[in-house]
């Protein structure tokens, strides 16, 4: 049993000092003189023959103009015909790659550099300032578009209401009979 409050001591020795730990590996090249004198190239594989593929677009094609309409017939048909889809070599991207200029580089331009001429002239400032003008000059312009748009047109009515008839003079009610008085 273990000493109580003390921790379990260690069952195996440690090997002396001059012991060190992990695998040596033998070198199995001669260093610099050996590369120097022989090169050792690596020989190439031969790749297998891989199947294409199946071209399911192609037979499924065919299979309708075969008339087949069922997916049991289609699987026969699957099996009667094989079509393989053709190999990258003989696709039309690689007879014929796409032009490019000879100082043509892929990928995303990098940013130009900030002017500081235009950082120190607050140059930024007066283009957005400018901008700013621009819009509000805009909004006002369209604001009066509206404003006429919304402008009812004036009617006979409405024009004798702003400027009344001038009123007759009014002459009191006489009796007949006393109108030639």
């Amino acid at each position: 049993q273990a000493e109580l409050g003390k921790p379990q001591r260690n069952r195996y020795t440690l090997p002396g000092f001059d012991f060190s730990y992990g695998l040596y590996i033998q070198r199995t090249d001669g260093g610099v003189p050996e590369a120097i004198g022989h090169w050792n190239t690596v020989k190439p594989r031969t790749t297998s023959a891989q199947k294409m593929p199946r071209d399911f677009i192609t037979m499924n094609r065919g299979a309708l103009k075969a008339g087949y309409t069922t997916a049991h017939e289609f699987n026969l048909y699957y099996k009667a015909k094989d079509i393989r889809r053709k190999d990258d070599e003989h696709s039309r991207f690689k007879r014929s790659p796409p032009k490019v200029p000879a100082d043509f580089t892929y990928g995303i331009t990098s940013r130009p550099c900030t002017p500081f001429f235009d950082l120190l002239q607050h140059k930024y400032k007066e283009l957005w300032m400018e901008q700013q003008r621009a819009l509000t000059a805009a909004k006002r312009v369209e604001k009066k578009k509206v404003i006429m748009k919304d402008k009812v047109r004036e009617t006979r009515t409405t024009f004798l209401r702003k400027h009344p008839l001038p009123a007759k003079e009014e002459s009191f009610w006489h009796l007949p009979r006393l109108e030639k008085v």
